[in-house]
């Protein structure tokens, strides 16, 4: 992927963000738009997106969040709060589209952190979407997963090569890393949950999770399914946090007849 920079203005500051497109430039609607992981970036996707929308015959953008990539980063005394995500969600995400053009209605795919965020943004903008894929969200906080976050606080303080590959992807390897770990083990995050927020959500929607995920369990989609009519759910055995990259086949077939599916039924577009 070729990634640029756009100048975005978002809650009262302005950040670089870096991003790139993917796909056929002239593909048919709706556009897929990435957003990835607490510790991911740009180019962290690899080449997943890009071999997606080519399978899919769609176009992607693919953005990296204020502090990680090349995306202005985190000042070293700027603490996430326990609403980052929502932040993300209903204020830098509606910067990014505007500047960059996006029309709706559009697809959000969002793993983990970014599946949070797509959940939130759906919530308030369903009428802007086409769909929600999600890939390893979180609904609330599980001891299971903080427990996980716990470990990598150690293997990236420990020696062990997690902060060298992570600096392959982010241009301050310490602002992507401390925000996301940080706030995730402060002890009011404990308390985030965004359970309630999910009846509002009016698009449709495909949940996807591994069985072996050291970061949540079944119980993160199997939420979403309760509350949302229609929930598509995907579950994975022999599969980890990163379904991208464990079984990406599934994931795209799963994707392609979820979004194959959503297109063929009417849509009132928004401008």
């Amino acid at each position: 992927m070729s990634a640029q920079t756009v100048n975005v203005a978002a809650a009262g500051r302005r950040f670089e963000i870096e991003f790139a497109w993917v796909g056929p430039a002239d593909a048919p609607g709706p556009v897929i738009v990435f957003l990835h992981e607490g510790l991911g970036s740009v180019s962290a996707w690899k080449d997943f997106p890009a071999l997606m929308c080519e399978s899919l015959g769609r176009r992607g953008l693919v953005y990296s969040r204020p502090g990680y990539g090349r995306s202005t980063p985190r000042a070293s005394d700027e603490h996430w709060g326990v609403d980052y995500m929502h932040a993300q969600a209903l204020e830098l995400l509606p910067a990014v589209l505007d500047a960059l053009d996006v029309r709706t209605p559009y697809v959000l795919f969002g793993h983990s952190d970014g599946g949070s965020i797509t959940l939130i943004h759906a919530a308030h903008f369903s009428a802007r979407m086409a769909g929600a894929v999600v890939l390893a969200p979180h609904i609330f906080v599980e001891a299971f997963g903080l427990a996980s976050i716990r470990d990598a606080r150690e293997a990236y303080l420990g020696g062990t090569d997690l902060r060298p590959r992570l600096a392959k992807h982010h241009a301050d390897v310490d602002s992507a890393f401390w925000g996301w770990n940080d706030i995730w083990l402060a002890p009011a995050f404990v308390h985030w949950n965004i359970e309630a927020l999910l009846p509002r959500i009016q698009c449709p929607v495909l949940a996807m999770q591994g069985l072996d995920d050291p970061y949540g369990t079944l119980a993160q989609i199997e939420g979403i399914a309760r509350v949302v009519p229609g929930t598509r759910l995907l579950t994975m055995a022999a599969c980890g946090h990163s379904a991208h990259r464990d079984q990406p086949e599934r994931v795209v077939d799963a994707t392609r007849e979820f979004i194959d599916h959503i297109t063929s039924q009417p849509q009132e577009t928004t401008t």
